[in-house]
């Protein structure tokens, strides 16, 4: 057994374990007298003059850096979706447009898994395959907020803001460009174009989407124009053989499944909108079915450019032949009279 060691800690506890001991009416002392506590020094904390203060006032017009301006309040959901759905129609060049019949989360999974294997199928050179399959997306939208971004990307212009007068917190005055789309300045142009009873020109987008957007909706976003991807998105969302045959039970079983196929009927394609034009279903069908991609589109443009040039070429050639041709027969024919008028000259006078 190890010696025991003496330590001075248990001595220290034992005065925090006892009770404090209560002084007897013997041995308390004295309480110190009014005068006494009067005469005792005291302290108290003052405040500083108020010319050491430094004086610092924000201008009433400073408006901060990271919240300017807005016509709708933009901490709220609303307003970062519909700022979400604007950069989607500015920076997305193929969307299509669905209508959709309440799917449930799990159709929406069998939807999706059976579309990112279809894209992943596609294999063009050149084109950036995988990075296409891997961006695009299917999801639900709210239908009136997208119309509302419809309306700022159309008819709002953030080139043709003016500037206006701000302050800084050091009082200078800047001018200052407030053109995001919660703006008022956006909210401004919306209502300018969309005021009155008078319907909007045919020849706006969101005169032709409009109609289409009634109901629950559904968007599937592409971040190039494809139509290799377009076809094999059209193939599992909206089959229609010959041009676009659904795949087949051996090359995708699931796409077969009760539960894929149920969710495919509850989607129905309305119409697109690719690079900024609106298209409706047979014209997205159209783009989906240009064979060989763009590149083939672009091959097939050049040529008939050549061949018009080739053709007004051979047409202004020919004029100019025909009349120099003319020119040359008469010239032969004025030669030869002058020719013989001399040669009969020549016979009278021998």
């Amino acid at each position: 057994m190890p010696p025991r060691l003496r330590c001075a800690a248990p001595r220290g506890l034992g005065s925090v374990i006892k009770p404090p001991r209560v002084p007897s009416p013997s041995t308390v002392l004295p309480l110190p007298s009014i005068a006494a506590v009067g005469a005792a020094t005291r302290t108290y904390a003052t405040a500083a003059p108020a010319s050491r203060v430094s004086s610092f006032n924000v201008p009433a017009d400073y408006v901060p850096p990271t919240k300017p301006p807005s016509a709708r309040p933009s901490d709220t959901r609303k307003s970062q979706l519909l700022r979400t759905y604007t950069a989607l129609l500015r920076s997305t060049p193929l969307i299509l447009i669905f209508q959709h019949n309440n799917l449930t989360a799990v159709e929406w999974a069998a939807v999706r898994r059976e579309l990112r294997i279809a894209l992943n199928g596609v294999s063009t050179p050149g084109t950036g395959s995988a990075e296409i399959a891997e961006t695009t997306q299917l999801q639900v939208i709210r239908t009136r907020i997208f119309d509302v971004a419809l309306k700022i990307v159309e008819f709002h212009d953030p080139s043709k803001v003016a500037p206006t007068t701000a302050s800084t917190l050091s009082g200078e005055k800047i001018q200052v460009v407030y053109n995001h789309d919660l703006s008022p300045a956006a909210y401004d142009a919306v209502k300018a174009a969309t005021k009155g009873d008078a319907p909007l020109p045919n020849s706006t987008a969101y005169a032709q989407l409009s109609p289409l957007l009634v109901g629950p909706m559904a968007i599937l976003t592409l971040p190039a124009v494809s139509p290799t991807h377009l076809a094999a998105a059209l193939s599992v969302l909206c089959p229609s053989p010959p041009a676009f045959p659904p795949p087949s039970k051996k090359k995708s079983p699931g796409y077969h499944e009760p539960i894929a196929q149920s969710g495919l009927q509850k989607l129905m394609l309305v119409g697109g909108r690719i690079e900024g034009k609106v298209f409706d279903l047979e014209g997205v069908k159209w783009v989906g079915g240009i064979e060989g991609g763009l590149d083939s589109l672009r091959a097939q443009l050049v040529y008939m450019l050549q061949s018009a040039g080739l053709g007004l070429t051979s047409a202004l050639e020919g004029a100019s032949k025909s009349l120099w041709l003319t020119m040359e027969s008469r010239r032969s024919v004025l030669e030869e009279e002058q020719n013989g008028g001399k040669e009969g000259e020549k016979k009278e006078s021998s």
